[in-house]
């Protein structure tokens, strides 16, 4: 522990630390704020942010009223976040987790998401038995009927939501008594972070779906584990779903998201 602490000591940034700090508590504020502000909610004093934020402002990462001198954000930040598909940075990040997974449950995973109101797989790793289930990658299939699908519509925000209630098929053809259902399957999974189904849409696979993402910044994924029915072997509901979540909090480190 003492090895490490040195470690981190010696490899503090102060500048880049004090940098961040600033960036960090303007994405955080509703409203544009004064140096004072700033000061005051970071425990420093203005002199020790003045040239930060100089520099800031001359990198076009902050912007600061003319009138009122206050400071906030530019979309610089959310133009570097945009050079890089998040898909491309999931795919990246999810290979060798859920290669770990499936060798851990002895089950076949997957990781979709939604796309114009369909489920596309993204990523797919076989189990290591001889019988297993797979889903073919680029496959696309109904959310309102696989367990990823559900967990994904979940949590959605109500606009989006409802614009997805206003354009999918599949959602027209239920009844008023199948759409109050699904409302109240979705709520259910909202509240518990698991979606399962059993024989759907597959006879004989049980389906566990966990979130990947974050749905805040409307980035989201669903890491599915499909349990395969095959004689005299015994899946463990817990244990699966445990390692899911386990998995599911390793691809948002690796992607850079806070728990």
């Amino acid at each position: 522990m003492g090895n490490l602490h040195q470690r981190s000591q010696k490899y503090y940034v102060p500048a880049l630390e004090k940098g961040l700090d600033i960036v960090e508590t303007l994405a955080a504020s509703p409203l544009p704020q004064s140096l004072s502000e700033m000061a005051r909610h970071l425990g420093r004093t203005s002199s020790e942010l003045f040239r930060m934020l100089n520099a800031l402002e001359r990198r076009g990462y902050i912007e600061r009223d003319p009138i009122s001198g206050r400071y906030s954000l530019t979309l610089r930040l959310y133009e570097l976040a945009h050079t890089h598909s998040p898909v491309d940075k999931l795919l990246r990040a999810v290979t060798i987790p859920m290669r770990t997974l499936a060798e851990r449950v002895k089950e076949s995973c997957h990781v979709s998401t939604l796309e114009n109101g369909r489920l596309v797989v993204l990523a797919q790793a076989d189990s290591p038995d001889s019988y297993r289930f797979s889903v073919e990658v680029g496959a696309a299939f109904s959310p309102i009927h696989t367990a990823s699908g559900r967990l994904l519509l979940s949590h959605l925000e109500a606009e989006q939501f409802q614009y997805f209630c206003e354009t999918s098929a599949d959602y027209r053809k239920l009844s008023r008594a199948g759409k109050s259902k699904l409302l109240a399957k979705l709520d259910e999974i909202r509240r518990q972070g698991v979606s399962t189904t059993r024989n759907e849409p597959v006879v004989g696979v049980e389906s566990y779906a966990v979130l990947v993402g974050n749905p805040e910044i409307d980035f989201t994924a669903a890491l599915a584990v499909a349990s395969l029915d095959v004689r005299g072997k015994k899946s463990n509901p817990r244990e699966i779903i445990a390692g899911m979540k386990e998995t599911a909090a390793e691809i948002n480190r690796a992607i850079g998201l806070r728990p």
